[in-house]
Order: structure tokens, then sequence, then C-alpha cells
């Protein structure tokens, strides 16, 4: 039996090719092979590039973070308690944050926060005699978060909360106090993630990352002038000489980075 042609020299409608195609295709030297290999070589190359073209970075600015909900000064600070005070500072932008405790009760009700905060101010404004509450914001056990010094949630207000490193930078409290075995609610922690990963992608910090500072005040860690390298979320004894937020949360301050950098959007 003579040489037939195999299935795939048939046509669509299963009629074999005719033999002098077939002789004329054998004759022609690397035609219909050559025509093959460009096809084929044409979808290698698509291939490669398309495996060697770089994955678009991601905008500058898009770890942006949602703003959570804040709790407005109005809410701690009635009439009778406010005192005269200058108009705000502000500083171009923020790109890092302190973490602080009151160094108060923690058996406290949530319901009454806005006393305590009452409380802070009063104390800070009166016997320390300064011009408003020191911390930006303040977060209490059940993690509501409350806006503290006056000047704008969302603007860079100077703060006077870690001595030396207030500008540019944060000031969280957590109200409480957090020393060696003391528990931290979780809540309290996911809520200070949340307010420094909105903070911070308003500049687009990473706050895993590091800032360099400037110390403006010789009785902090560093003299006056130097500057240094902090965590970009960072425990109020890494700029200052004190035990503050107390080693309970700062063991936690790992945990608050990486949950506001997944805030962000980032892996």
């Amino acid at each position: 039996m003579g040489w037939q042609a195999p299935d795939w020299w048939r046509t669509p409608d299963g009629a074999r090719v005719s033999g002098v195609l077939v002789v004329v295709l054998a004759c022609v030297p690397g035609l219909a092979a050559a025509l093959a290999l460009m096809v084929c070589a044409q979808g290698v190359e698509r291939s490669v590039a398309e495996e060697e073209r770089p994955v678009a970075a991601r905008p500058v600015g898009a770890y942006k973070a949602a703003r959570p909900e804040i709790v407005p000064r109005a809410a701690w600070l009635d009439r009778d308690a406010r005192r005269a005070q200058p108009p705000p500072r502000y500083d171009d932008k923020v790109v890092a944050v302190f973490v602080h405790h009151t160094d108060s009760p923690n058996g406290y009700d949530c319901a009454d926060t806005p006393r305590i905060i009452r409380y802070l101010y009063a104390g800070q404004t009166g016997s320390r005699d300064w011009d408003d509450i020191g911390y930006n914001f303040l977060v209490d056990r059940c993690g509501r978060i409350y806006e503290g010094r006056a000047g704008g949630v969302d603007r860079a207000v100077t703060g006077a909360h870690t001595q030396g490193f207030n500008h540019r930078t944060t000031g969280i409290a957590a109200i409480g106090t957090f020393t060696a075995g003391v528990p931290v609610p979780k809540a309290m922690t996911d809520a200070i993630a949340a307010i420094a990963a909105w903070k911070l992608g308003l500049s687009a910090t990473d706050p895993r990352a590091n800032a360099r500072l400037t110390s403006s005040n010789s009785l902090s860690r560093y003299s006056a002038g130097t500057t240094t390298t902090l965590p970009a979320i960072a425990g109020h004894n890494e700029g200052y000489m004190t035990s503050c937020p107390g080693a309970a949360l700062t063991a936690r301050l790992p945990e608050i980075r990486e949950t506001a950098a997944r805030l962000q959007g980032r892996r």
C-alpha cells in the first residue's frame, strides 16, 4: 500500500490535499517550514518580551490609608474648660509618629474617656503651663480615636509630645499605663495603626521605614541641630529619655507598623 497523507494534510471537510500540492511544498525548499518558524519566532519573542517587561511600579502617593473615624475636640473640651491659646503652628508634612501612654489608670469605662482627656488637658495647660494638650491624638482602650491638639486633624499640626522631635511628627497617646506585663487591648493597637497609616500615607511614608528627623532641643536624646534616623512609628523613648510608652506597648510597635503598612495597601 502506497504512502497516504496523514490527517493533518486533510482539508477542513475531510478531503485529502492533492498530491501535486504536497509535491510543490516539498519542492520549494523550506517554504512552509520558514513560514511556520517565522510565526513561532514572533510568538516566542513576544512571550519573552512580556516576561522581561518590568511590572509597573505603584505611583508615589498611592499607598494611602482611609481616614479613620475621629472624635472631635468638642466632645471633650467644653467652653468652661477651654483656655486662651495662640494660633496653631504647622509643619509642611508628617513623616513620623511617636507613640505614648498617658500614665493614667487603665480600668476606666470608655464612656468616661472625654472626662479623662479633659483632665489630661487641665494638667498640661495648668501645672505645666502648656498652650494646649500636647498629643495630636488620643486612643482609648475601646479603640476610639480622639482629636487632641487644635489645628485640624488633616493638617501637620506641630505638637508638644516629644521634646526635640515635635516637628514633622504626630503624637498618638494610648490612654492608660502599659508597663511590662500589662495587657494592651487589640482595639487600641489597631486604632493606633489606623491613625498612623492615614497620617503617614499623606506624605507617602511607609510605616515600616525610617525617617530622618532633626532635634530642636538638646534635652532630647540628641543635641539641638542633630539629624538622626528613627523609625517612622517610634516610641516616645526613641527620642526622649523616658520609659514611655511602657514596655508592654513598646513590644507591640512592630505589629502596629505591619498593620499600618497593610492598611496603606503595602505588602
